[in-house]
C-alpha cells in the first residue's frame, strides 16, 4: 500500500513538461553497476540508440542526467543501464530504487548512436566500454538493424569480468526471444574483453584493433570504409582513441545531418 502513497507525495512536485514512470524492475550486477526497467509513456517516441533526460526529485528540485535507452524502440517498457557514483548527483540516489518509485523523464530523446546517421554498408561495428553498451543493447533487439547489416559485431571491454553480465544476458534474451532470434540468427557477434583480469579476450579494444587480434578472433578482414560501419560509446579516452583508428583506417565521422561511416555519442561518457 506504500507505492500509491509514494507516487501521490510526487505527483504534487512534478514539473512540468515531464514524464513521471514506475519503477517495474531492478537488478543490481556488481557494486558498480545495475539495470531497472519503468514504464512507457504512452506519447514517448524514439529511435533505438537515442538517450533521454531522466531524472529524481531530490529535495525540491529535480536532478537529471543523459542516459541511452537501453530497450529498443519497438519495446513498451523502458530499460536503463547505470553506474553507481557514491557520491554522484543523480546515481547516488538512482542506485536505491525499487519497484514502485517514481522516475521523471524529459520528454525529446536525442542523440547521434541511430542508424540513420549510417551510410550502408556490410558489417557493423558497434564499440563500447562499461555502461556505453546501453545505446547497443537497443540496437541489436532492433530488427532494422539486421535490415540493413549483414554482420554485428559488438564489443564491450570493463575491467572484471563481472561487469560483463548485462551483455552475456542481452545475448541470452535474444536467443530466447519468440522472434528475435530468428531474425538475429547468427549474424551478430559478442566481443567482451577485460583489462584487469584473466579471461579469455583480454586487454583494451583499440589494442586489439591496433594489434589485429580482433579481426584475426572473429574471422573477418581488418575495417575497410567500402564495408565498415562503427558506433562508438564509452568513457572519453576510448571515444578519442577509437575514432583515431577508425579514421586511420579511412572511415569519416558523419552525424543525423550527414551520414558517414561511423558515429560516436559525445552526450556523455559511460
Amino acid at each position: 500500500m506504500n507505492a500509491p502513497a509514494k507516487t501521490e507525495e510526487f505527483a504534487v512536485k512534478i514539473p512540468d513538461g515531464v514524464y513521471a514512470e514506475t519503477v517495474l524492475d531492478v537488478e543490481h550486477y556488481t557494486d558498480r553497476l545495475f539495470r531497472f526497467r519503468m514504464t512507457r509513456p504512452a506519447g514517448f517516441r524514439f529511435r533505438s540508440g537515442e538517450f533521454a533526460m531522466i531524472g529524481l526529485m531530490v529535495g525540491d528540485k529535480p536532478i537529471y542526467r543523459a542516459y541511452s535507452v537501453a530497450s529498443p524502440a519497438w519495446d513498451e517498457e523502458l530499460e536503463f543501464f547505470s553506474i553507481k557514483v557514491p557520491d554522484g548527483p543523480l546515481t547516488s540516489h538512482l542506485q536505491k530504487i525499487q519497484p514502485g518509485d517514481i522516475v521523471l523523464m524529459r520528454k525529446k530523446p536525442t542523440g547521434t548512436l541511430v542508424l540513420d546517421a549510417l551510410t550502408p554498408g556490410k558489417r557493423l561495428y558497434m564499440f563500447s566500454t562499461g555502461t556505453g553498451i546501453a545505446p547497443f543493447a537497443s540496437l541489436i533487439r532492433d530488427p532494422e538493424t539486421y535490415e540493413k547489416f549483414d554482420e554485428v559485431i559488438l564489443t564491450h571491454t570493463c575491467r572484471e569480468v563481472a561487469e560483463l553480465k548485462y551483455g552475456f544476458d542481452l545475448m541470452e534474451e535474444i536467443r530466447n526471444h519468440e522472434f528475435l532470434a530468428e531474425i538475429v540468427g547468427d549474424k551478430l557477434k559478442h566481443y567482451p574483453t577485460v583489462t584487469r583480469e584473466e579471461f579469455w579476450h583480454k586487454g583494451r579494444i583499440t589494442d586489439l584493433i591496433t594489434s589485429g587480434k580482433l579481426f584475426t578472433d572473429l574471422g573477418v578482414p581488418p575495417l575497410d570504409p567500402e564495408t565498415d560501419r562503427g558506433m562508438i560509446c564509452g568513457s572519453s579516452d576510448m571515444l578519442k582513441d577509437t575514432k583515431a583508428l577508425l579514421e586511420k583506417a579511412g572511415l569519416t565521422e558523419g552525424a543525423n545531418s550527414k551520414p558517414a561511416e561511423f558515429v560516436i555519442e559525445r552526450a556523455f561518457v559511460g
